[in-house]
């Protein structure tokens, strides 16, 4: 017997045919990794095509893959995003991969879901993902002279310039970090066969 997310997955998988590179069912829900290439096309028929109609854009993030263990695709930086059906009463959530990671870029879906601007600007910032034809890319959580993108996995976690107002300057100036890097982890010393059961 086929279950609705079985039956979704699979319609999905008709619609985009070339276009899904992977699907999974865990937790009762259905993740689709799509390929970048298609992804414009691919998010024109998730929302159009009768059988999908995924016309609420939930939310999108960026993920940083550089250290996950069980990474499927060579690629570092990934997309995901938070579909709804409303005539359907379905979630999907896509997942999409950039190609390049040095320049990571993705389509942008402003003009599919309206509600991608403020989250493509925060997946932006953040990761520094670039939407290629988002009208207004810029930061939206970091002062605007700031240096690097916070949640790469390699951005360190005291950051490379700190702030500070100088009085005798009369504005704020940025300068490098002062701040020593320290340990704050406390360790934990336990006898040797702690948690053995006799």
């Amino acid at each position: 017997m086929t279950t609705a997310l079985e039956s979704q997955e699979e319609t999905i998988r008709n619609v985009l045919i070339d276009s899904v590179s992977a699907s999974v069912i865990r937790f009762d829900e259905l993740s689709v990794t799509l390929k970048a290439d298609s992804w414009e096309s691919s998010a024109t028929a998730l929302r159009d095509h009768p059988e999908l109609k995924f016309d609420q854009l939930i939310d999108l993030c960026g993920v940083d893959y550089s250290e996950y263990s069980g990474r499927v695709s060579g690629s570092r930086y990934a997309v995901v995003y938070h579909l709804l059906s409303l005539a359907h009463n379905q979630r999907v959530r896509v997942k999409v991969f950039a190609g390049d990671d040095d320049l990571p870029l993705l389509a942008s879906v402003i003009d599919i879901w309206p509600a991608a601007n403020w989250f493509e600007r925060e997946a932006f910032d953040l990761f520094g993902i670039i939407f290629t034809g988002h009208p207004d890319l810029r930061r939206i959580l970091t002062d605007y002279g700031f240096i690097g993108h916070p949640f790469r996995k390699d951005f360190p976690i005291s950051g490379h310039v700190e702030m500070r107002y100088d009085p005798e300057q009369r504005r704020v100036v940025y300068q490098p970090v002062t701040i020593e890097p320290r340990e704050i982890v406390p360790r934990v010393v336990r006898e040797p066969n702690y948690g053995d059961v006799k």
